[in-house]
């Protein structure tokens, strides 16, 4: 049977489902000894923001809430200071705040979320995606590599430096 996998803009009804799955993110990373989101950020307000913006994108699983991102255009003030160099100077999307409903984990759907994210940046004639990550987290790192992102140096970020990847789209 296969289900019907979807990328869809976050709503505001979604925020309480996002927030839930956000909180296990933050628990898991607890759990594996990640420092990654564990000084109360993201928090409610964040997803609220994301939404607010029009940032906030849901993999829906037939209809259901399965994973949570930030996709956000050319706008990442911390990556114009990197130590190292990007792949490119063009328009970019960004990639903030991957979350998946443990209800839906093991099932590849981070890697299907990158597939959607590089054919929403494929449509909007955008030329790469670029994303960070904590050192630490071994699964997004794992996911990146299988992707094809190249590891261009270190940004500083919320709190800490965290290692940066780029992917040329087009």
């Amino acid at each position: 049977m296969n289900s019907e996998i979807k990328l869809r803009k976050a709503e505001i009804e979604d925020r309480n489902m996002i927030w839930n799955i956000l909180q296990q993110a933050i628990e898991r990373r607890k759990q594996d000894g990640s420092t990654q989101w564990q000084q109360g950020y993201p928090n409610m307000n964040t997803v609220e923001s994301d939404i607010a913006k029009g940032f906030g994108y849901v993999l829906t699983v037939d209809g259901e809430i399965a994973v949570y991102t930030a996709l956000i255009l050319n706008d990442e003030p911390a990556y114009s200071t990197i130590e190292g160099a990007w792949l490119s100077n063009g328009e970019f999307v960004v990639v903030h705040r991957v979350a998946v409903d443990e209800k839906f984990a093991g099932q590849g759907l981070a890697k299907k979320l990158f597939d959607h994210i590089e054919y929403f940046t494929r449509e909007q004639g955008i030329q790469s995606v670029k994303v960070d990550t904590n050192y630490d987290n071994m699964a997004m790192l794992k996911i990146l590599e299988s992707k094809g992102y190249s590891y261009c140096g270190e940004v500083f970020l919320a709190g800490g430096m965290r290692k940066a990847f780029e992917k040329i789209i087009i």
